[in-house]
């Protein structure tokens, strides 16, 4: 009479942890370095916002001067000057802008470059974003 199998062997088993255990060391090294890529990438989007609400503030004072920020000061890249174009009128937590933007001798419609600095971050993290200045 011939017995019937009825679960798997212990050398089956141990198999199978053995590759689940190669696998999982394959893939933990991505997992783990995403936190970088996460604070790359909130960055590059303060910089987008500030990039695209300085276009929209351009647009609307030359429309109706009253309707935009006036950014001709002798240099724009402060927290205080361009903290009205983001929403609710603050620079989102975590972030400083710094730079020499002089918009004050420049054209109106001159582009001048702020630095966005994530200030949470143990390594330095920056990027530009690009201002037009309304004189």
């Amino acid at each position: 009479m011939q017995r019937t199998q009825q679960g798997f062997t212990l050398i089956e088993l141990v198999v199978v942890i053995v590759i689940l255990g190669i696998l999982a060391a394959t893939a933990l090294p991505k997992f783990v370095d995403l936190s970088g890529d996460a604070r790359s990438a909130a960055i590059q989007g303060v910089a987008g916002a500030l990039n695209s609400s300085a276009s929209i503030n351009y647009g609307a004072f030359k429309v109706n001067s009253a309707r935009g920020t006036r950014l001709n000061a002798a240099n724009v890249c402060t927290n205080v000057i361009l903290a009205p174009l983001f929403q609710g009128n603050t620079i989102p937590a975590g972030y400083s802008i710094s730079g020499t933007g002089d918009c004050s001798t420049a054209g109106d419609g001159v582009v001048v470059a702020c630095t966005i600095t994530d200030t949470n971050s143990t390594t330095a993290l920056t990027t530009t974003a690009s201002i037009i200045c309304t004189n």
